[in-house]
């Protein structure tokens, strides 16, 4: 018989200095400073630990409810969300993005982002297709739209992202958690695209932030996890409570990677978004290209709030090339030191056509090519653009 689940890692130490994103996503985490001690954390490779008569509060039981390597990662990020208590990872960021969900009483509505990652929107319709929920699609970056949606009908919870996945809209998050409050719903912030470094959601009063850490804060396309935060100790249980009872847990080995990556995430970021600024304005000069969607544009209709919001303007671009839908996947077809893949926040640089997917929302265009700009020599990365470029029709 299995015992209730401690407090799922409710005991990891939390940092004891304030200190800034970029320093924490270095230090925290870390096991204590004694004569001997390592440097690094640990992996601990056990399904199950030695435990006899009622468990204790914190003490590790099976693997399921807990696991001390997990512990350094959810201090680690929970420091650079600023949180007040420990991140809880998972074994995917779907199944965080579940968890999270899991929160809507049944019946309830959710508000999502009309442009959302498409399998957050695929979630999303399974649970309405089988009443558990129901949803209703708002177009994030319309403040008075949205909150206007909030208002039409009782709400249990605001899902968000920004900049939206893949047309990089640009949320006013303060005004919208304000309004959800009001409204009586959660506030949920997918924060995967800017990373703890370009936001923290949490700070504007956000309920829980949910994060593919697949992405950026590993960094290395060589793990699949997730994670959530809260501030709130009764969410965070009941997040806890849906890791148990679904298996959505993560290994050691890749929590370990994870926290490996994030020592570097504030390099990574500060390089990837430096070259992705440079090539949104070479797209957006460029005689083959008829649209570009940055933030970091002057002329992109969420610069404004990016500037004012946001620390950094990311490392995803979208642009749509001459020539439609064809033209953008002889171009894929053509790159050679971009590679064609379904992902984003990697050391490496990739794109793909996103309508490529059936599921993708039907609004986002045909031709529409997202960049994942990666920390490769800008120069490089531009030849090989451009050159695939050439190969294309010019804008009339």
């Amino acid at each position: 018989m299995r015992a209730p689940a401690p407090g799922a890692s409710g005991e990891a130490r939390l940092p004891d200095v304030t200190t800034r994103p970029e320093t924490a996503a270095v230090t925290a985490g870390r096991p204590d400073r004694v004569p001997g001690a390592p440097v690094n954390a640990g992996v601990v490779l056990s399904s199950t630990y030695v435990s006899a008569g009622p468990p204790q509060p914190g003490q590790a039981l099976y693997t399921r409810y807990d696991a001390p390597t997990w512990h350094p990662f959810e201090e680690a990020l929970a420091a650079l969300e600023g949180a007040s208590l420990p991140a809880l990872v998972y074994g995917s960021g779907m199944a965080a993005v579940a968890a999270a969900l899991s929160l809507v009483p049944p019946g309830a509505r959710v508000v999502v982002p009309r442009h959302a990652y498409q399998v957050t929107l695929g979630l999303c319709a399974d649970l309405a297709a089988r009443n558990q929920i129901t949803v209703a699609l708002a177009d994030i970056d319309d403040t008075e739209a949205t909150v206007a949606l909030l208002r039409e009908a009782p709400t249990a919870m605001l899902w968000v992202e920004t900049p939206t996945n893949p047309m990089l809209e640009v949320a006013e998050v303060p005004a919208l958690v304000a309004a959800a409050h009001d409204a009586g719903a959660l506030v949920v912030v997918d924060n995967t695209f800017p990373t703890p470094l370009g936001q923290q959601p949490l700070g504007t009063g956000a309920d829980v932030v949910v994060h593919s850490v697949t992405k950026a804060l590993a960094g290395h396309s060589d793990v699949v996890l997730g994670a959530a935060l809260t501030n709130d100790p009764a969410l965070r249980e009941r997040l806890a409570h849906y890791r148990v009872l679904h298996g959505a847990i993560a290994g050691p080995w890749e929590v370990w990677l994870a926290l490996r990556g994030m020592r570097t995430l504030a390099l990574r970021v500060e390089r990837s978004q430096a070259n992705a600024l440079v090539l949104a304005e070479r797209l957006a000069a460029h005689p083959s290209v008829v649209e570009v969607r940055y933030p970091g544009l002057a002329a992109d209709p969420g610069h404004e709030r990016a500037t004012r919001l946001l620390a950094g303007y990311g490392s995803i671009i979208g642009f749509r090339p001459a020539g439609g839908a064809a033209a953008a996947d002889a171009l894929v077809e053509a790159v050679r030191l971009w590679v064609p893949a379904t992902s984003l926040g990697g050391v490496e640089s990739m794109l793909e056509r996103r309508r490529r997917f059936s599921t993708e929302s039907g609004t986002v265009p045909e031709d529409l090519i997202r960049l994942s700009v990666g920390i490769e020599a800008i120069d490089d990365l531009w030849a090989d653009l451009d050159e695939a470029l050439r190969g294309i029709p010019t804008r009339g």
